[in-house]
C-alpha cells in the first residue's frame, strides 16, 4: 500500500535495476523513462549503495535515518546551521545561503562519491551528514586507503542537542547503517579536526579508534576508523 505520510521528509523508497544507457543518456525501465537528470542517482547507487533507500536505525533516543539533501527544501535550514558559531568554527561555511548551496551543490552535481544527507531523529531533521567514498576522495592521499572505505562528516545543527552524548549515539548508528548497507565496505572513516575535542571524544565513544594524526589542507585531523570486524566488540 502506498505511504500516506505527507511530510516533506517522508521515507524514500528506491528500486535498483541494471540499465543500459545509450549515447543519448536515455534508457527505459518498465513504467519509467530514465534521462540524463537521473544519472547521478545511478552513480550514487553504484558508489555508495543508495543511502536514500537505507532503513531507519533504532537507537536509545529514537529512530534515526538519513535523508539525502534537496536544496529547494533544505537550504534555509542548512544555512542556519552553518551560521551557528560552534559549527562555523570547523566547517567554515558561515555566510549567505549561496555559500552553503555551493558546498552542497558540488556534491549533488559531482560523480556520486559524496552524498549530503539530513539526519532525521523520529522524523525531525537535526543533523547534517556527508557519506562519501574515502578511497575515492583526496583524503586517500593521506592514509593507507582500502577499496570501499566509507567516510562520514557530521554536524549537529541545533545547539540544544549538543553536549549530552547524542553525537556518540548517532555516530554509532550512522556507522552501523553504512556497514549494514554496504557489504563491500570493511571500514568507516572519519577525520575530525584534532582541536574539536567533543567530536573526537564522540567518535572514540562510538566504537572508532584513533589510528593516526594526519595533516590535511586547513587542519590537523584525527584519523578515526571503525572496523567491521570489531563492530560488535567496541
Amino acid at each position: 500500500m502506498p505511504s500516506t505520510d505527507t511530510s516533506p521528509y517522508a521515507s524514500t523508497v528506491t528500486a535498483t535495476a541494471t540499465l543500459a544507457i545509450d549515447s543519448s543518456a536515455t534508457a527505459r525501465i518498465p513504467g519509467r523513462r530514465l534521462t540524463a537528470r537521473l544519472l547521478p542517482l545511478l552513480a550514487e547507487a553504484e558508489l555508495l549503495d543508495s543511502p536514500a533507500g537505507w532503513r531507519a536505525a533504532a537507537t536509545p533516543v529514537g529512530a534515526f535515518r538519513l535523508e539525502p539533501v534537496r536544496l529547494g527544501r533544505d537550504l534555509e535550514l542548512l544555512t542556519g546551521w552553518m551560521n551557528d558559531p560552534e559549527v562555523a568554527a570547523y566547517w567554515e561555511l558561515a555566510g549567505p545561503a549561496a555559500v552553503t548551496a555551493a558546498h552542497v551543490r558540488s556534491q549533488l552535481d559531482g560523480n556520486g562519491h559524496s552524498i549530503p544527507c539530513l539526519g532525521l531523529l523520529d522524523g525531525t531533521p537535526m543533523s547534517y551528514w556527508e557519506i562519501y567514498r574515502a578511497d575515492l576522495d583526496p583524503l586517500a592521499r593521506h592514509y593507507p586507503a582500502r577499496p570501499h572505505d566509507t567516510g562520514i562528516h557530521l554536524l549537529i545543527g541545533d545547539g540544544t542537542n549538543r553536549g549530552r552524548g547524542l553525537g556518540t549515539v548517532l555516530l554509532r548508528a550512522a556507522a552501523d547503517l553504512v556497514l549494514d548497507n554496504r557489504p563491500r565496505c570493511t571500514r568507516v572513516i572519519a577525520e575530525p579536526d584534532i582541536r574539536n575535542t567533543p567530536s573526537v571524544s564522540a567518535f572514540l565513544n562510538s566504537g572508532f579508534r584513533c589510528s593516526a594524526e594526519i595533516d590535511l589542507p586547513g587542519k590537523r585531523a584525527a584519523l578515526m576508523i571503525r572496523e567491521r570486524a570489531l563492530r560488535n566488540l567496541i
